[in-house]
């Protein structure tokens, strides 16, 4: 890992904080705390950090906040008791579930697909296939200090180019062709709905009749393809 990289768990600890503080999100807390301490942010240097530190660096940029507010992004931000809203990561081998797929589902609270896929706090990562789904991966998308990328989309997309499909509430055009381009199935849903009613759906689909797409995905035989092609289309 680089010296300007963050932990995962300071990451979304980060991620967390940023929400608790009203109009943040973490590229701006990041920005903050890049004035309250040296380079590389570390665990040690976000413990010692105190209320006043926080609230005077980067020219008072949250000094027209209330004490209480930023006392409680401060105890996200250093208490790991905050990762425990997220569930627990799975272990996952290839091979483990015989014709599956990988998603990610942009998350705001880790319960709901309720996410923009240019904005959203996490990308949960699943394996699945007909019979189970497994959570193999929390990713942020935030870009790391002092790393300047061309395009923001571009970069949230490659953090999950090893998915085939991503769920998310909103997106624009432009950024799904992006996503498109890397092999990746934007599926934007109307409305916000639940990971497990997502991943319950979408293991139905898999056990009917997938989509062409969803079958190559899946590891299916080409010839299995074909009828299900000509299932869809009722021949």
């Amino acid at each position: 890992m680089s010296q300007n990289a963050l932990s995962r768990e300071l990451a979304l600890r980060i991620g967390l904080a940023a929400r608790a503080l009203p109009d943040t999100d973490a590229k701006r807390l990041l920005t903050v705390l890049a004035h309250c301490v040296d380079a590389p942010l570390t665990e040690a240097k976000v413990a010692a950090l105190d209320l006043l530190t926080l609230k005077t660096a980067c020219r008072g940029e949250f000094s027209h906040l209330g004490d209480d507010v930023l006392q409680q992004a401060l105890s996200i931000l250093k208490n790991t008791a905050a990762e425990k809203i997220l569930p627990a990561i799975v272990a996952y081998q290839e091979g483990d579930l015989p014709n599956s797929v990988r998603i990610a589902c942009a998350s705001d609270d880790a319960i709901h697909v309720n996410g923009h896929f240019g904005a959203c706090t996490w990308f949960m990562v699943y394996q699945v296939n007909r019979d189970e789904a497994r959570l193999v991966d929390i990713r942020t998308a935030d870009i790391p200090q002092g790393l300047v990328v061309d395009d923001k989309n571009v970069f949230r997309a490659e953090q999950i180019q090893d998915c085939k499909v991503v769920y998310v509430t909103s997106v624009g055009g432009p950024a799904a062709a992006k996503i498109v381009k890397l092999g990746i199935h934007p599926m934007k849903l109307a409305e916000v709905v639940s990971l497990a009613e997502v991943i319950a759906e979408l293991q139905q689909v898999m056990s009917a009749t997938p989509p062409p797409w969803l079958a190559k995905a899946m590891g299916i035989a080409a010839s299995e393809r074909f009828k299900f092609e000509r299932e869809a289309a009722g021949s």
